[in-house]
């Protein structure tokens, strides 16, 4: 095993078992978001985003009950060294997908939990179209529209049944040609 996977491993048996206001763990949230996304039949690397889109909450520990507000930032530069932009540019979009959501989707923000609609606040809130025309333009906006969904439906306890290793295959695939070297 690589260890950088062995260290997210590692950081999600000491950390993921803190929730951030959705009554399920970190770990539950992730694996459910990645099974999700494997289930729809994504690459290993979108699955690799989905299972680690909210490492950063695990890195950054704050007082906040809903968890680090820069956490997508944070969790894609930890990344960043071992995995392509196509696991950790969704995983900095995340956010940015959430405030296009509610600003363009008619019921989608109605339908976020409290804690979703908290850490929407404090990211900056509803794009205006200006910023949304911005978001577009990321070469992995729809990527990161996918996460969202699957980080909004990721809160299922019948999707928590296996562990961040059962993934290995998928990180191991997304690993960057340089990190394996």
């Amino acid at each position: 095993m690589h260890p950088f996977i062995q260290q997210i491993i590692d950081l999600y048996e000491a950390e993921g078992h803190h929730t951030y206001g959705e009554g399920i763990n970190q770990t539950e949230h992730g694996v459910q978001c990645a099974e999700l996304a494997r289930r729809a039949g994504e690459s290993a690397e979108l699955v690799t985003a989905a299972l680690l889109h909210d490492v950063g909450h695990l890195m950054a520990t704050t007082d906040i009950a809903f968890g680090n507000y820069k956490h997508d930032s944070i969790g894609a530069e930890y990344l960043a060294p071992y995995f392509p932009p196509s696991v950790t540019e969704p995983i900095r979009l995340h956010a940015e997908a959430k405030r296009y959501l509610c600003a363009v989707e008619k019921g989608y923000l109605e339908g976020l939990s409290p804690a979703s609609l908290d850490s929407l606040h404090h990211q900056g809130g509803l794009m205006n179209e200006e910023e949304q025309q911005a978001f577009l333009h990321e070469e992995y906006a729809e990527d990161a529209i996918k996460l969202r969904r699957w980080d909004d439906e990721g809160k299922v306890e019948e999707l928590s049944n296996k562990t961040v290793a059962h993934y290995l295959g998928s990180m191991n695939a997304a690993l960057s040609a340089d990190a394996t070297a």
